[in-house]
Order: C-alpha cells, then structure tokens, then sequence
C-alpha cells in the first residue's frame, strides 16, 4: 500500500477521533467552569432584581454642577423581570398588597414640599406600596423605612393616591420607576409588561 494513502488514513483518523473529543469535552469543561466561578464569588452573589434609583431632574447626578439646588426627589427600588410572564393579574395580583417591586421596600424621598392630588407631603423620606386594581393603582405613602417586601406597619401609612393606567405597546422586561415633567411638576412613572401607572407630583 502506498506510504502517501497510509499517512492520509491516519490523519483522516485522527482528525475525527478530535471531532468527537471536541463536540463532548467543551461542554463539560464550560459547565464545571461556570460552577467553579458561582461557587467561588468572595462577596454577595448578583441579584436577579436589582436595585436602582431614579432622580428628578432626571439624571440629577450627572447634572448637578449645572444646578444650584439639590433634586426635587428620587426613588430607590428593585427591578424584578417578566420572562415571558403575565404580570397583572397573575405575577401581580389584583386587590392584594405589592411591593412596588422586589426584595426592599420601595422608599421615595422629597428633598423640599411636594403636593399629591391636593395633599401636602413633607419633605423627608418615605416607603411605598400599591394595591393593584384593573383600573387603577391605589399607592400608598408610609412613614416606614428599611423594611423588606411587605413587612410593613400599616398603622405608619400617611396617605393614599390615584395612579391612573395605560396599557402600551412596547413591553417593559424590568419592572421600572421613573420621573417625567410635567407643566406642574412631575409624573413618577411605573411601567410594566405592558402597563404604564402615573401618579402626578406637583412642586
């Protein structure tokens, strides 16, 4: 038999023979890696609904050399997903008590007075909560702080609001708490799946 064929046959050989190593090894290999590195985190592992913070003036900390004052508020909260869930009436139940979120309690603080729906609110710092209706919001204001998910005293509860709803088109994965102006003031803005909340804020 020619050398030549001889040598073609044993690297042809040798070739799949690597192939087969090659489609099973990896896998394992990328497993055990990945559980290696969640394994050996030295701190707190990542949250799958992570906290953020919101300000009006909008991106206030980028701003704020521009400006003279602090901000008119922020909002501190925690962004659960939807993946591929029906939040409102399912995820989020109607006529029970939510969180506004996840993990902590959702807090709002005023830097200076502010007034909802005709009500003064001080400045300070605040715990919120909501009662989900299928037409509207019912948030709640509470002079409770540093709490976890719904371990609240209903007894601190200054006030509730109206946030009216919109349902939209473009479907929010994050769960997420902004400010948008207004001729009066501010809307903080609650959005979703696709639902969108409002609760006017005047300053």
């Amino acid at each position: 038999m020619p050398k030549n064929f001889l040598c073609i046959a044993a690297f042809f050989m040798l070739a799949c023979n690597q192939g087969k190593n090659d489609n099973n090894a990896p896998v394992a290999k990328k497993q055990s890696l990945n559980v290696k590195m969640e394994n050996s985190h030295p701190f707190a592992s990542v949250d799958l609904s992570p906290m953020d913070m919101s300000y009006f003036p909008v991106d206030y900390p980028h701003i704020k050399h521009q400006l003279q004052d602090l901000p008119i508020m922020r909002i501190i909260y925690s962004r659960p997903q939807k993946k591929g869930r029906t939040i409102m009436g399912n995820v989020v139940k109607y006529d029970q008590m939510w969180r506004l979120g996840a993990n902590e309690c959702t807090e709002i603080e005023f830097f200076k007075p502010v007034t909802i729906q005709e009500k003064k609110i001080p400045a300070g710092r605040y715990t919120l909560y909501c009662m989900p209706r299928k037409d509207h919001w019912q948030i709640v204001l509470n002079k409770g702080l540093y709490g976890w998910g719904l371990d609240i005293d209903i007894s601190k509860d200054i006030d509730s609001f109206t946030a009216k709803l919109e349902t939209t088109t473009t479907i929010a994965e994050y769960f997420t708490a902004v400010f948008e102006k207004t001729p009066t003031g501010a809307n903080l803005v609650f959005a979703w799946d696709d639902t969108v909340a409002k609760l006017p804020i005047a300053f």
